[in-house]
């Protein structure tokens, strides 16, 4: 390495350093101001109980200390409860900042982590996708990418869904540079949300079968063993206190499915509608599963963008604050519109990042329940699933079919 090179890299280090320092600094004035951060303060309390006295993140003297730092007292009836809910090797993500005694700097710290996040995330999409946006054009999408609904609310609550989101990107890279080690491992880290990611993973491996390439499983597997045994160690059965409080979790969250969001929207048939829409939602990613099972890189992508939304309604339990995952699927339909478009496609996706962060935070404002933090109505479920689904299947064929293909399919038809 020349010693020009060990410069440029010292030089961005530092500013790298500098730059995450503005962040805490800012962040940890926005915490001592604005209590909160209950995503974060749940894992963070359950972290620091379980390596600093001994607790079971799962246990009631746990939930009674986190309800305590909230409400000042026990959860009434009715209200979340705060419950640990996670598998218990997510503590080595959440161990670092439990040896922050001060929860506002430990919050700080984190929100900065997961913001680096989004902004790294946005990013290593472009390369994802190969769109390379003009300056402008880049920084109004840098802009969209940490300040829309569903980047900004999870950064507020301190949601580990970012880096969740982040390692789904990671996972996708690895599978092109065929570093099928590197992807089986990132797959097995982000189990700690396994709802969010659960269908995700299971097409990956229908895909890495039909592909043969094996390594993508065998090493998620090894990742897997790894995490389930390295808990097994510190709590023995871990396994069915978490369990537990997965089973407990829907009683005192608010509705966290499709059916059960609009049968709080439409008491009269919603919960119907929800059940009947789940079930299309599923029939589709099943054929959609088979037909690109073989697929091409370009497709799995797809499919795999596919599959993250759909998981938002076929009924497993989750929350609007966890659709930052689908951040891949934006960044691919931006990515197609451009290259069929060229410039009409970059206007089409200015326009749509418009509107997206206009009207997904108009919506949330005009409809949000304030309490021990601000409620997000059940209608938060719906705008940007109904979008992506619209949008990747207006953009299926040229997803799909790379342009080559799709030149000489026309081509050859054109021809006979």
């Amino acid at each position: 390495m020349s010693r020009n090179s060990s410069f440029v890299i010292i030089v961005l280090l530092v500013l790298g350093v500098g730059l995450f320092g503005l962040l805490v600094w800012g962040n940890y004035r926005y915490t001592t101001q604005n209590p909160g951060g209950n995503d974060f303060l749940v894992h963070w309390m359950g972290t620091k109980s379980f390596f600093e006295d001994g607790l079971s993140p799962y246990s009631d003297e746990v939930a009674l200390r986190i309800q305590n730092m909230v409400y000042g007292r026990p959860a009434r009836a009715g209200e979340h409860e705060l419950r640990v809910a996670y598998p218990l090797y997510s503590v080595l993500i959440f161990l670092p900042f439990a040896f922050i005694s001060d929860y506002n700097l430990a919050r700080a710290i984190w929100m900065a982590v997961l913001e680096s996040g989004l902004i790294l995330m946005a990013f290593l999409s472009l390369r994802l996708v190969r769109w390379r946006p003009k300056p402008l054009v880049l920084a109004l999408f840098l802009l969209f990418s940490v300040f829309w609904y569903h980047a900004l609310r999870p950064v507020i609550l301190g949601n580990v869904v970012i880096l969740i989101a982040l390692a789904i990107v990671g996972i996708f890279l690895a599978i092109r540079a065929g570093n099928d080690e590197l992807a089986g491992i990132l797959m097995g880290l982000i189990t700690i949300k396994p709802q969010v990611v659960l269908l995700l993973i299971v097409f990956i491996c229908i895909w890495a079968a039909s592909q043969r390439r094996w390594k993508v499983i065998v090493w998620f597997l090894i990742s897997m063993g790894f995490l389930i045994s390295l808990a097994m160690i510190l709590i023995p059965d871990w396994i069915v206190q978490n369990l537990r409080e997965v089973l407990r979790y829907p009683s005192y969250n608010p509705p966290g499915t499709l059916p059960t969001a609009l049968e709080a929207i439409i008491p009269q048939g919603g919960g119907r509608l929800g059940r009947v829409v789940a079930g299309i939602i599923a029939l589709i990613l099943l054929v959609e599963w088979f037909v690109n099972r073989k697929s091409e890189f370009r497709a799995f992508v797809w499919t795999a963008c596919l599959t993250i939304t759909a998981s938002f309604w076929v009924g497993l339990q989750t929350d609007p604050g966890n659709f930052i995952v689908a951040f891949p699927a934006l960044v691919l339909t931006f990515a197609v519109w451009v290259e069929r478009w060229q410039n009409r496609g970059v206007v089409l996706s200015v326009a749509a990042m418009f509107l997206l962060f206009i009207g997904i935070w108009e919506i949330f404002l005009t409809t949000v329940e304030m309490d021990y933090q601000p409620i997000q109505s059940p209608v938060m479920f719906l705008p940007l699933p109904l979008f992506l689904i619209i949008v990747l299947y207006w953009n299926r064929w040229w997803a799909v079919r790379p342009p080559r293909l799709w030149f000489e399919t026309l081509q050859d038809k054109t021809s006979s």
